[in-house]
């Protein structure tokens, strides 16, 4: 049966013509007239005191994605403690954020590469705020490159924040809890490209890929301690960190926006509402879960002939001749 020039339906008595006759598309392809469908909404998600006496630890927590979840999860009640290496940076931030939620947020130097590190900052974590309820591993590095280009060291650095780091901290806290008899979700952030892979960022696919991996091995395996596991795979969120890596000369976010469907870049806020909802008890029921969060951007990039989205009107009329005139196999 030729499927070009029609289609049968099943329930449908009769032939139905593939392409419809007389139908106007309405709207070309505008990415600015697309993003009105898909406005974000910045205010929180949750209602308030959500985590009222709760703790939660963010690593990377001093600006950026980290800054934003702490920012909600400190409004809706949790108390904060927030890790990475530049203490000065996480202070003005814990400050910021007290000042504008009312909550106290703790900081805690630590370089996530170092386990020594690592095991200090959880005790001292205990010691300042209790057994977190949460715990989030946002720190990462990552940057552009030809892979040929690559340094040893190079590599090392990137898998050593992303995936050591991440494996470090999650053992360290795991095992805590787990001696504790204390149930807490782990949330992790990598991104669409963990699953897919990409040239030009071969040190931080693998590692998140690494991540994702041992964020589902322990929602199976630690789930009878009362300990749940997520992913968030974002999309492309502009901050100030990740962009001035990843687009430096600032040349791609033109492109970046023309491949999302919803027509736009994700907003930390956005980010920040999923992450405190995965986080929440409402979300119990969530274990080994790894969550796209791109406007659709890895389904189009992944889509053989989403490319066709750029034909007009008037060649689709000529294409749609060109078929009917298609004869056989």
């Amino acid at each position: 049966m030729a499927l070009l020039g029609r289609v049968f339906l099943v329930g449908y008595h009769g032939p139905r013509r593939f392409f419809s006759y007389g139908t106007k598309i309405l709207y070309q392809n505008n990415e600015a007239f697309q993003s009105k469908f898909f406005k974000p909404i910045q205010k929180a998600m949750l209602p308030p005191n959500s985590f009222q006496g709760k703790v939660a630890f963010l690593t990377g927590g001093g600006t950026g994605l980290g800054k934003g979840m702490t920012t909600l999860l400190s409004s809706l009640g949790a108390q904060c403690v927030i890790a990475s290496r530049k203490i000065d940076v996480l202070k003005e931030t814990a400050e910021e954020i007290s000042s504008q939620t009312g909550n106290k947020v703790h900081a805690l130097q630590c370089d996530v590469r170092n386990p020594e590190m690592v095991q200090n900052t959880v005790s001292e974590l205990i010691k300042v705020a209790g057994y977190p309820d949460i715990v989030i591993n946002n720190a990462a590095g990552n940057f552009i490159s030809p892979t040929e280009r690559l340094s040893p060291n190079a590599w090392k650095t990137i898998t050593d924040i992303v995936l050591n780091g991440t494996a470090y901290v999650t053992l360290e806290i795991g095992k805590q809890l787990i001696k504790a008899q204390k149930g807490a979700v782990f949330l992790s952030i990598t991104t669409i490209y963990a699953e897919s892979g990409s040239g030009f960022v071969v040190p931080s696919a693998s590692a998140k890929a690494g991540v994702e991996a041992m964020s589902k091995s322990l929602a199976a395996e630690w789930g009878k301690y009362g300990l749940r596991f997520n992913v968030i795979q974002p999309g492309p969120i502009k901050t100030k960190g990740a962009f001035s890596r990843l687009d430096p000369m600032g040349t791609f976010e033109k492109d970046m926006i023309a491949r999302i469907p919803c027509g736009r870049l994700g907003t930390v806020e956005e980010l920040a509402n999923l992450a405190a909802y995965l986080c929440s008890d409402y979300a119990s029921w969530i274990n080994g879960a790894v969550i796209r969060f791109d406007g659709g951007e890895e389904v189009f990039i992944s889509g053989e002939f989403n490319s066709l989205r750029k034909v007009t009107n008037e060649e689709w009329d000529r294409i749609e001749g060109l078929i009917r005139k298609t004869k056989g196999s």
